[in-house]
């Protein structure tokens, strides 16, 4: 486990991010009996999570399951913690490869559990939390120093995640749209603003991605997503 500055962060309540119903059920009572949180919601959905963030008080945890119907990666999870900035979002999936856990370490993620791990691990990651350091699954093997980074692939993604995590709130929920074939008239209208406005937006967007076109801004959001994760044939 890698430490973080010591603090005493209070966890009482939480927000789980999955859409699986009775996953949700029975991680809120893991929660509730080894973590003593006693304040939990759900969200099946990125952008329901998203708006839920946004109301005051915010949770004081999130539990996020990356595999969503409105995404599909780790822009997932740079997105909410722009959303929730300062709240610790520890992620819970099934997709427990290496690589996986690497690249929500780089994009800022709290911690990582997979999704069937017993309740003494749940418990441990909260020890983990409240003591402020990062939590990491028994196992995880980070790259050797300079090897992750040394393949193309490798590089392409920590870029990718570290430009990414650049864009404003706006941009990135923008970009997950162009990701999603839709042109500037089309998000102006999905989001209720004024092409003019998608407009500029998209020109930032490049700017920071470093890109010329929309071609190669939706290639560097695709760097993030499970297949560029998983391993070769995997």
């Amino acid at each position: 486990m890698a430490s973080q500055p010591e603090t005493d962060r209070p966890l009482a309540s939480a927000l789980i991010v999955d859409d699986h119903p009775l996953f949700c059920d029975a991680l809120s009572m893991t929660l509730k009996s080894v973590a003593g949180i006693a304040e939990i919601e759900s969200a099946d959905r990125l952008e329901t999570a998203i708006r839920r963030v946004d109301l005051s008080p915010a949770p004081d945890v999130i539990l996020l399951d990356l595999n969503l119907p409105d995404v599909n990666g780790i822009d997932g999870l740079i997105r909410l913690r722009q959303a929730a900035a300062g709240v610790p979002v520890v992620v819970v999936s099934s997709l427990a490869d290496d690589r996986v856990i690497g690249a929500c370490l780089a994009a800022g993620a709290a911690g990582f559990v997979p999704k069937h791990s017993r309740r003494e691990v749940f418990r441990a990651a909260f020890e983990a939390l409240r003591a402020g350091r990062r939590f990491l699954p028994e196992g995880y093997e980070p790259p050797p120093e300079g090897k992750a980074q040394g393949t193309a692939r490798g590089t392409a993604r920590e870029e990718a995640i570290g430009r990414l995590a650049l864009l404003t709130r706006q941009q990135a929920r923008i970009l997950q749209l162009i990701c999603e074939g839709l042109l500037n008239k089309q998000i102006a209208y999905e989001l209720s603003i004024a092409e003019t406005t998608v407009k500029a937006h998209v020109t930032a967007i490049m700017r920071k991605l470093g890109v010329q076109s929309r071609t190669q801004a939706v290639l560097i959001a695709r760097e993030t997503n499970f297949a560029s994760l998983m391993p070769e044939g995997g």
